[in-house]
């Protein structure tokens, strides 16, 4: 229990503060990814009954999760946290390729599992990449495997002119922005101090925001041009 309850100390709004509420704004932007869910939601219950497919509920589902996740890990801090956060946005980026390889590109069902499969071993060599002694971007190199396939089909799509094309790369270039925010949290840390709060709030917060963002993106794509009935067309 001494192991998973040890304390991690990543952001510069935590600095070395083991409170639980030491990162406000980085444990409140959760939010975004529950009202990401709820308009997810509320575009599926919407959508034409015969359009709907279970798949996009579970969509929905993990993205309120990843906010949950997020926010403990931001409040608790600890080394148990650190799975409920990353946990559910890795199961959300392996479904996530799965319906897009399957109902975007039309891959069959064996070339889709492989995908996938390539994927993630891809995500944990990535995690395992070094830059002296811990992961390169402040840890932001595990991500950069997810960031390329999303432009890769985005831009597959668009060139079959698919609908769904230039949602993907929009969420694209968002996910650029919000990487590099959360690359910089720790080195402009110093500069982030605005006054309002007590010391530096850093840029982490801003990677919730811009998430939830692409990953309602994300979803309304596959509400809008993944159905079921577009599929059998």
């Amino acid at each position: 229990m001494e192991y998973w309850n040890k304390q991690l100390f990543s952001y510069c709004e935590r600095a070395l503060d083991g409170a639980f509420w030491a990162e406000p704004l980085n444990a409140i932007s959760n939010a975004a990814f529950w009202i990401a869910a709820g308009l997810a939601l509320a575009l599926w219950l919407r959508t034409a009954r015969a359009d709907r497919l279970a798949i996009d509920l579970v969509l929905i589902a993990l993205v309120f999760t990843i906010g949950l996740g997020s926010f403990l890990f931001h409040t608790f801090a600890t080394r148990w946290a650190v799975l409920a956060d990353v946990f559910p946005i890795t199961i959300f980026m392996l479904v996530y390729l799965g319906c897009a390889l399957r109902r975007f590109l039309g891959w069959n069902w064996i070339l889709t599992l492989l995908g996938v499969v390539v994927f993630f071993v891809t995500l944990q060599q990535a995690e395992k990449i070094h830059c002296g002694a811990g992961p390169c971007l402040n840890g932001s190199i595990g991500y950069v495997p997810a960031f390329l396939v999303l432009m890769l089909i985005g831009g597959l799509l668009v060139a079959k002119a698919h609908p769904a094309g230039r949602s993907l790369l929009g969420a694209g270039l968002i996910f650029a922005v919000s990487l590099s925010l959360r690359t910089i949290d720790r080195t402009i840390c110093s500069a982030t101090d605005i006054g309002m709060l007590d010391g530096p709030v850093g840029t982490h917060f801003f990677w919730h925001i811009l998430n939830a963002i692409l990953l309602y993106i994300l979803i309304r794509a596959a509400i809008l041009h993944g159905g079921a009935r577009r599929q059998q067309a």
